[in-house]
This record gives C-alpha cells, structure tokens and sequence, in this order.
C-alpha cells in the first residue's frame, strides 16, 4: 500500500523523456570521448610512460569533466561510451595488417586504466550533497 506522500506514490510516476538539449549534450560528449580515445591511442604508443600518463589523465577529465558538466552519472557514461568505441575499433586490425595497438605492456595499461577509470569516474564523479552551502552536516 502506498500512501499520497509515502515513498510508493514516487515510484508510480512515469518517467520523461529526455530533452532535445540533454540529447545534444550527450551526443556532444559522445563525440568528446571518441575524440579523447583517438587522441590517447596516438599519444600513448609515441610518448612512452608520459604519453600514456597523459593518455589517461585526458580521458579521466573528460569522463570527469562530463559529469559534472551533465550534473548526473551519465554525463561521464557517455563520453566513457565514445572513448570505449573508438578505442575498440582502434585495435582490431585491417586486411592489409595495419593496427594502431601493438601487444606490449603500455597498450594494455591504455585499454584497462581507461576502462577502470571509465567506472571510477561514473560511480563516484558525482558525489551526493544536500546542496546546503553554510549549514554544518550532521548536526
């Protein structure tokens, strides 16, 4: 049973669409993250330990930097999106045996440092406040 203000009259709301301007915006940071993800896969490989430290210094600010900029978890899921597609179609090779990712140890720190911090910045980017500027918590 749900009572008019209990919890259980919150859940029975349908939920709304999206805005055009939300969509744009997560397109937008789609694209950002791919960008990142091309950027990354080149500067990690030619700069050897700094490329890769800026690698993913700049996909953990866009990740970061989208969620914050979205106000939700999504906002860092969707450029995490765009980084993880474009950096997935980076590695599979072509016919004529061209790949951007070799099999040493820097490409892999690339592709799983990128995803964790994907996860990282999704889960706990966005922290919870009671959006109280001068009042002391907890008392």
């Amino acid at each position: 049973m749900s009572t008019p203000t209990g919890r259980g009259s919150l859940l029975a709301q349908p939920v709304k669409p999206p805005s055009a301007g939300r969509i744009a915006a997560y397109t937008g940071l789609f694209v950002l993250g791919a960008v990142v993800g091309l950027a990354g896969a080149l500067v990690q490989a030619g700069w050897f330990p700094g490329g890769l430290l800026l690698a993913l210094a700049g996909a953990a600010g866009i990740f970061l930097g989208g969620c914050r900029a979205a106000g939700s978890r999504a906002g860092a899921v969707a450029p995490a999106a765009g980084w993880v597609v474009a950096v997935i179609l980076l590695t599979a090779s072509r016919p004529e045996g061209d790949f951007l990712f070799s099999a040493g140890g820097g490409s892999y720190l690339f592709l799983l440092g990128g995803m964790a911090l994907a996860v990282i910045c999704a889960t706990v980017g966005w922290g919870r406040s009671s959006g109280a500027r001068d009042v002391r918590l907890g008392k």
